[in-house]
């Protein structure tokens, strides 16, 4: 079955141009790893989450999610956080798993907190806040649940 070499040029030109636009989008947006250093939380549940999911700072997105696991022993979620090396993270902050909006995905929220000391390479945020699940909120509202 031999096709027109017309077509077989073309086709080859469509392949290039899809092959140029992909890597030249993701160049240009912000969905690549952060250089920088590792920090560790555990939640009761990242639900919602995966690994490339954002870390935000005061909503500017410092990071991202670069490993989700759980600790066989205690039946937490562990989740590897690569923070930029330019920002230094005190020690006692706390990090959220938060919505962007009622349908929206979820992210990674640090609060800064007050302490002089900062967080280093591998170190462990202690103080953290799982997500709330919104379909168990909604669904406590509309079956009368709370209360009255």
């Amino acid at each position: 079955m031999r096709g027109n070499p017309i077509e077989i040029v073309l086709g080859a030109v469509v392949v290039s141009v899809a092959v140029v636009f992909a890597v030249f989008v993701f160049t240009v947006s912000d969905t690549g790893q952060v250089r920088g250093y590792e920090l560790i939380a555990r939640f009761d549940t990242v639900e919602g989450l995966s690994v490339g999911s954002d870390v935000r700072l005061g909503g500017i997105k410092v990071g991202t999610v670069a490993g989700l696991d759980l600790d066989p022993v205690t039946y937490l979620a562990v989740a590897r956080i690569g923070v930029a090396a330019d920002v230094r993270i005190p020690t006692d902050s706390i990090v959220q798993v938060v919505s962007e909006g009622l349908l929206g995905g979820r992210y990674m929220a640090i609060v800064p907190g007050a302490e002089d000391a900062m967080l280093g390479p591998g170190d462990e945020i202690r103080f953290t806040q799982s997500a709330v699940n919104i379909e168990q909120l909604l669904g406590r509202f509309a079956g009368g649940a709370g209360g009255g």
